[in-house]
């Protein structure tokens, strides 16, 4: 009986290992155990209530005679996983139930394993059906943003494309975009132009922001495009993200509140501009008093000298009110290539129009090394540069200095032009640093201030790509930097400039050799 006991256990491990899974291999060890032991039939019944009964019997089985029957629990770590039970026409001795025990001891490796299996398949479905739904959240909430949001690999080919690229006249199925190049999706748009724009953010890994005006809407439309460095673990940007939202309605209310800022500023110079007329405007009396002096005296004369003067103090007065009122009219944002000196000096013309000018020393540092010219809207840089100027004026003592500087400076590796106002006032302290560009906040008594001044500047510096930062160390002042990208111009005046030094250095080497 060992021997058949071996064999027996040896064939069911044979079974099982050949079938591959519990499902196919414990059928065909219950068939191969019930024709050893020549039973009638031999039932595996599982403990989950879900988990069905296995049962095998013998061909033609029919009702007869009471059949004996062994029944031995199949264990797995002390609990009982299943129940084995055979029945037969002949009594089961002691050898029989030992084999019976041996086998349901192999069984309960199979059951074990099955068991675990069907533990681990759950958990990995659910595993899965969880990293589904993730996914599909994230793809809603990408969905649902109000912007335009698409990525490309480094070979430029489009892996996510949102609902928003997918609207309008322009728009673009994903089905259509993703997998795509994005030069045959946006054929549009130049390639060339495009590509370098990737290529710069790839190489230099920084985020890279402009804006572009459309008309594909009927109407003008303004758009700031964002193209931002993505990294697949710790090396290098493997991805760009692009997103392109619509900032029509934004610009168009920074306009209206930049423009009711302007006009708080213009009543704060009018009182000043009043004073600084009624010198003109009494010499021009005594003038036309001297004139009618002379016709009364009956002197033939013409008073040539005396219109000279009046015309040149009529001249003066024409130009102070208009270059108030050039600066109160609201005006289109036009873009062009200007030199920041030059806006300083517009400024500087304004604001010695400034009742507290007079009680304070302005002094201008201004870059003498060649222009420095930057793309934008000069009008719009004036009225930084002026509610910088009035805010040091406010804070600066009597007779104190307020002192405005321009310079060329070199910001991670891009040139800028620097534009600097510093104050002799108290400063601003540590803890409120970083609230002065915040809207409405100012510290300003009540009445004095509207708390948007710098907020706006801000936003216009912004959308200039440059930078307004404040340094204030306490109680030593406040220092307003304005750092502005240096235009394409300046750029190439600088590269001559550079390239005429090292022809003239290279000169005077060959002239010392020879």
């Amino acid at each position: 009986m060992p021997n058949d006991a071996a064999a027996l256990l040896s064939d069911l491990v044979a079974v099982m290992a050949c079938a591959g899974d519990s499902a196919r291999g414990l059928p065909l060890a219950l068939e191969r155990l019930g024709h050893a032991f020549g039973a009638e039939r031999v039932m595996l019944t599982f403990a989950e209530a879900e988990v069905g009964p296995l049962v095998w019997s013998a061909p033609g089985t029919e009702a007869g005679p009471e059949l004996a029957s062994c029944v031995r629990s199949v264990e797995s770590g002390g609990t009982v996983v299943a129940t084995l039970a055979a029945t037969r026409r002949a009594a089961f001795d002691d050898a029989t139930t030992t084999v019976l025990e041996q086998v349901a001891q192999l069984l309960a490796i199979a059951v074990n394993r099955d068991a675990y299996l069907h533990d681990l398949e759950r958990e990995l479905t659910a595993r899965v059906r969880e990293l589904a739904e993730q996914r599909a959240f994230i793809e809603c909430i990408v969905d649902s943003l109000p912007l335009g949001l698409y990525v490309i690999d480094r070979h430029y080919r489009i892996h996510a494309w949102n609902h928003k690229r997918e609207t309008g006249l322009q728009g673009v199925a994903r089905a259509d975009a993703v997998g795509r190049s994005i030069f045959e999706v946006l054929h549009r748009q130049p390639a060339a132009l495009l590509k370098k724009e990737f290529d710069e953010v790839f190489a230099s890994g920084r985020l890279q922001q402009f804006q572009m005006e459309s008309n594909a809407f009927g109407d003008t439309r303004t758009f700031r495009i964002s193209k931002i460095p993505m990294r697949m673990g710790s090396g290098e940007v493997t991805h760009v993200i692009t997103i392109g939202e619509d900032i029509t309605d934004w610009r168009a209310a920074l306009d209206r509140t930049a423009q009711a800022e302007k006009l708080a500023a213009l009543g704060q110079l009018a009182a000043g501009v009043m004073h600084e007329i009624n010198n003109p405007l009494a010499t021009i009396a005594a003038c036309a008093e001297s004139i009618g002096l002379q016709a009364e005296l009956g002197t033939a004369a013409p008073p040539t000298e005396l219109l000279h003067i009046i015309d040149l103090e009529v001249q003066r007065c024409k130009k102070i009110v208009n270059g108030l009122l050039d600066f109160s009219r609201p005006r289109a944002a036009d873009r062009e290539t200007f030199d920041v000196n030059t806006v300083v000096q517009q400024g500087l013309f304004l604001l010695q129009h400034h009742p507290r000018f007079k009680r304070v020393k302005v002094v201008t540092e201004l870059e003498a090394n060649g222009l420095l010219l930057v793309d934008g809207d000069p009008d719009q840089i004036v009225q930084v540069l002026i509610a910088l100027a009035m805010n040091a004026l406010d804070a600066s003592p009597e007779q104190g200095r307020v002192i405005i500087r321009t310079r060329r400076d070199e910001v991670e590796g891009d040139a800028r032009a620097v534009l600097e106002v510093e104050d002799e006032g108290p400063g601003i302290s540590r803890a409120l640093q970083s609230k002065v560009f915040e809207p409405f906040f100012t510290t300003k008594p009540p009445g004095q201030g509207t708390g948007l001044g710098l907020a706006i500047c801000y936003g216009i510096v912004a959308d200039h790509g440059g930078m307004l930062e404040l340094v204030s160390p306490e109680g030593q002042g406040a220092n307003f930097r304005v750092s502005l990208p240096l235009g394409a111009r300046t750029m190439t005046a600088a590269r001559a400039a550079l390239a005429t030094l090292a022809t003239v250095n290279a000169s005077e080497s060959g002239a010392a050799r020879a």
